[in-house]
This record gives structure tokens, C-alpha cells and sequence, in this order.
């Protein structure tokens, strides 16, 4: 049987689907809907909503609680990767940068190779000598700058 964090996902994915990538919804009617409670949506929307798959997540406290979900536009591959680039950060671990690659091959932004060239250049196994913090920073600087130039 399905989880219930995996149902929430599942129903919430269908309606931006439904909706041309864009969603409001309210927290504690959606916790009723599911029979759950708010955290549960709170928990459901942080884990699996996130930048580094594709979706600006805006919560606006008061009123209800809405959250907007919207999800990243892929079909114009430059935008999309800018997008990243610009909401990365200075710095990303080894398994956020893997979520972010995946991504980029899962929607045909670029091609498995180009995805397996971007890991090898951001792995530990590359990096392994440098000391954190200063491995994320550098990870990071290396990812964007690999962005960039697939953009160009």
C-alpha cells in the first residue's frame, strides 16, 4: 500500500499537471482531504517540492495558509538551467548536485552523457582533497560555470 506522504505527492503532481504547473492550495483543507494533519502537508510539500526538482514553492501565512506550487518551466532548457544557476547558491553537496543533474537528464535538458560528464566533475571523488566548507563552494562554482557554458 502507498504511503501517505507518496498519495499527497501523487494528488498534488496530478492537479499542477491539471493546471498548466501552477497550484494553490490550503493547507488545512488539504489535510482534510487526506485526513491528516497540517505538518503532514508542511512535510509532504519541503521534501519532495523542492528547487532541485523543479518547483518554487511560495507559503503565505494568514488567511487559510495558502501555498503556491509552481512548477519550473523545462520546455526552454536555457531558462530552466539559469533558473538553477541562479537559485544554487554558493555552495551544494554532493547529492544535491546529483538531484539537480538527474533532473536536467529526467526532463531532456541535456543528454545522459552530459549528465554523467556534470557528475564526474562534481564528485567527491574529484574534489575529495579539499576540506569543507570550501568542497560545496568550489562543487557549486564548478556546476555553474559547466551550466553556463551548455547555455551558450
Amino acid at each position: 500500500m502507498a504511503r501517505l506522504s507518496d498519495l499527497i505527492e501523487a494528488f498534488l503532481k496530478q492537479m499542477i499537471e491539471d493546471t498548466n504547473g501552477v497550484i494553490e492550495i490550503q493547507r488545512n483543507e488539504l489535510a482534510n482531504r487526506f485526513n491528516c494533519v497540517p505538518s503532514q502537508i508542511n512535510y509532504v510539500i519541503d521534501t519532495r517540492f523542492t528547487t532541485e526538482r523543479g518547483y518554487f514553492v511560495e507559503s503565505r501565512r494568514g488567511g487559510g495558509g495558502h501555498i503556491r506550487i509552481r512548477r519550473v518551466n523545462t520546455s526552454n532548457p536555457g531558462s530552466y538551467l539559469m533558473h538553477i544557476i541562479n537559485s544554487m547558491g554558493n555552495s551544494i553537496s554532493q547529492q544535491s548536485a546529483e538531484v539537480f543533474i538527474n533532473n536536467f537528464v529526467d526532463y531532456n535538458v541535456v543528454s545522459e552523457r552530459e549528465g554523467l560528464i556534470l557528475k564526474a566533475a562534481t564528485s567527491d571523488k574529484v574534489l575529495g582533497q579539499v576540506q569543507l566548507p570550501q568542497r560545496d563552494m568550489l562543487r557549486a562554482s564548478i556546476l555553474k560555470n559547466m551550466l553556463v557554458s551548455l547555455i551558450i
